[in-house]
């Protein structure tokens, strides 16, 4: 994960980054959104998980420096909203994928389709039976901006996430099976802290925003896979060529 080579860089990014949002928000009276995560949940002990549900994180942990980092922003957000009455709007986002995505952003989608159409391996964590929910990106955007519509009194937070739930290792067999490709999986330990299920409650998003996601995982998975095939950018042209000429 890219958020862990610098840990206490990502922690004063969410916090001082929400700080100084905040205070340009109060100065210009403007809406604002936080886009908080699902990792605010943690190792969840609740399944699926309601946004009423404070979470199972540990504060000490390698991945801390982001889902503390977020819980952080959301502190600071509901207090500028209860002391200063500002307009803000919160969602926790699980598991966004699509086109352009970039190719090498660590998270698990363009991981497994960036190896599957390099050749290379599929890298597994554990046995591959931890649970995610995968959302595409436009659902997303529906989600965000029907949100930024509601009305002051409209704070969140609100989970934004399809809650068709998948294992890893179901995403890597699709993605295998999407892409044809003939690459092997991988199976390494799994990382610390590393959550064994994940799936939003959307009851919420339904609710206030009219919301739910529309775009199916096999879908998602076909229009981001003919993304990356039919990406220009210098670095899948060079990592496609590097992987033809050692095949």
């Amino acid at each position: 994960m890219h958020y862990q080579r610098d840990p206490v860089q990502t922690t004063k990014t969410a916090v001082h980054g929400s700080i100084n949002m905040l205070g340009l928000a109060k100065r210009t009276k403007a809406r604002i959104l936080l886009t908080s995560t699902s990792e605010v949940y943690g190792d969840p002990e609740v399944h699926p998980q309601r946004e009423d549900y404070w979470g199972h994180v540990n504060p000490i942990g390698v991945r801390a420096c982001y889902d503390e980092g977020k819980r952080a922003a959301e502190t600071l957000f509901f207090d500028y909203w209860r002391q200063h009455d500002l307009s803000i709007k919160v969602v926790r986002l699980f598991d966004t994928y699509g086109p352009r995505m970039h190719p090498r952003d660590g998270r698990v989608v363009s991981n497994f389709v960036m190896s599957a159409l390099l050749g290379e391996p599929l890298t597994i964590y554990g046995d591959g039976s931890q649970s995610r929910s995968f959302c595409y990106v436009d659902d997303l955007v529906e989600g965000l901006v029907r949100m930024m519509g509601t009305q002051h009194a409209v704070t969140g937070p609100v989970n934004l996430g399809n809650p068709g739930e998948f294992t890893i290792a179901e995403l890597a067999d699709l993605v295998i099976e999407l892409t044809r490709t003939s690459s092997p999986v991988e199976r390494w330990p799994l990382p610390a802290d590393d959550p064994v299920r994940r799936r939003p409650d959307i009851t919420l998003a339904k609710k206030l925003l009219g919301w739910q996601p529309t775009v199916e995982l096999r879908e998602g998975l076909l229009r981001t896979i003919d993304y990356f095939r039919r990406s220009d950018s210098a670095f899948m042209a060079s990592a496609i060529a590097t992987a033809q000429l050692n095949s």
